[in-house]
């Protein structure tokens, strides 16, 4: 039986303060095959869940660049898999701006319902939500200095283990 437990939000920021600016070398570089940013999120979101979902092909995991789930990379499958999942793993809520806390994740879309960016909120101070993210390296970048037609914010709700 699995328990929920809390998402460790100061986990989350702490390794995307870390790795925004470099790349952890346990992890393969995405940038030049598509980009880097969900794979980014992920480590950010597993520092703050400590549990893989290794489910096959719908899960969510990491193993090496050959063998990860499309949730582990890519920006509409980690969606789906965050808001879905009822096994173990994290899990979220689509929620507002003003919801967002450290280790929360937004994304960007082209306005037609394709999802192509994902950073990681490292703050939400005085309404104005500051990110960190790969592809187009950031650490606290605020959100307004972004270009995009369409946002949704994931609140991640817990883990479960």
């Amino acid at each position: 039986m699995l328990n929920e437990y809390p998402y460790q939000r100061t986990a989350a920021k702490q390794y995307a303060e870390k790795w925004a600016l470099s790349r952890n070398p346990a992890y393969f570089n995405f940038d030049e095959i598509g980009g880097d940013c969900t794979n980014f999120a992920s480590q950010c979101v597993f520092a703050g869940s400590g549990v893989m979902n290794h489910t096959p092909i719908m899960g969510w995991f990491y193993y090496n660049v050959y063998d990860r789930a499309p949730a582990w990379t890519g920006v509409p499958y980690l969606h789906n898999f965050l808001m879905t999942n009822k096994t173990q793993g994290p899990f979220a809520k689509v929620a507002t701006a003003e919801e967002m806390e450290p280790g929360d994740l937004v994304q960007f879309g082209d306005g037609t319902g394709n999802f192509y960016h994902c950073p990681v909120v490292l703050e939400n101070k005085d309404g104005v939500i500051f990110v960190a993210a790969h592809s187009y390296d950031a650490l606290y970048r605020p959100l307004w200095s972004y270009d995009y037609p369409q946002i949704r914010y994931l609140h991640l709700l817990g883990v479960r283990k």
